[in-house]
């Protein structure tokens, strides 16, 4: 460090001792005293790349299915309806004959979901497996009417919750069928119904049953078992009407009184 000191100003009153002079001092510096900080030049390592890396590759993929999830939802919402048409393919087995059949099952389905209310069409079936059938599992009143077509006859039962889906469930099941997301199991359950007293007064059915039987003779059923068909079946005086509604076929088998 060099110090540098300046005499007093010029003009100064006389009687100040020489020691008592002003005087202003200056402090520069050296050369060796002066230190020289280097500016931040340190390299990334190769874990840091690697952690950037791995969160944009998050990042990018959480945003992909974002993108993916609410294009999937808004465009079911937007396609949304009541209405399907439904095509099913099922295997029946016969074991005691070792034999199993490829069967075909197409069907009309409108679902009301405001009215809890599921209304089914079964045209007449390509092969040999059921009647044409109209069908109306009304959730209010908790009861299934089975319109026969070949008989010109309604049949009712008490809904049976076990095996058939509400309306929102069944209509998820079918938006998923028509989106090809997912596809039914191919086994069938067998409902077997027996005949009981035929009903007069209809009104009392509810709106949608009314209007399906009204003007028909309509009887009361008694269901005696729900069983998977495996076996052959036992030969009857029975109608069959079979339709999707839950993830497998559902065959009402309806008898009379032996």
């Amino acid at each position: 460090m060099v110090k540098i000191s300046l005499p007093a100003t010029l003009g100064q009153k006389p009687e100040k001792a020489e020691g008592e002079a002003d005087k202003t001092e200056v402090l520069i510096p050296a050369a060796d005293d002066v230190q020289v900080v280097p500016a931040g030049t340190r390299t990334p390592t190769l874990s840091c790349i690697l952690c950037v890396t791995i969160a944009l590759v998050i990042l990018l993929s959480t945003v992909v299915l974002g993108i993916i999830c609410t294009y999937k939802y808004y465009h079911l919402a937007q396609t949304r309806r009541d209405l399907f048409t439904c095509t099913i393919l099922y295997d029946e087995y016969d074991i005691s004959e070792h034999n199993r059949w490829r069967l075909q099952l197409e069907e009309d389905v409108e679902i009301r979901l405001d009215d809890d209310v599921e209304l089914i069409n079964v045209p007449v079936p390509e092969f040999e497996g059921g009647d044409a059938a109209n069908i109306i599992h009304d959730f209010n009143q908790s009861l299934t009417a089975y319109h026969d077509l070949a008989l010109d006859r309604c049949y009712i039962i008490e809904l049976n919750r076990t095996i058939i889906l509400p309306p929102h469930n069944l209509w998820e099941l079918l938006a998923k069928m028509e989106l090809g997301t997912y596809l039914p199991q191919t086994y069938i359950i067998r409902e077997e119904m027996e005949v009981t007293e035929q009903i007069v007064n209809v009104h009392q059915l509810g709106s949608f049953i009314r209007h399906l039987c009204s003007g028909k003779k309509t009887y009361k059923l008694k269901r005696k078992s729900v069983q998977r068909i495996i076996d052959k079946r036992d030969v009857k005086n029975c109608h069959r009407i079979r339709h999707l509604a839950n993830i497998f076929v559902v065959e009402a088998s309806i008898c009379e009184k032996e």
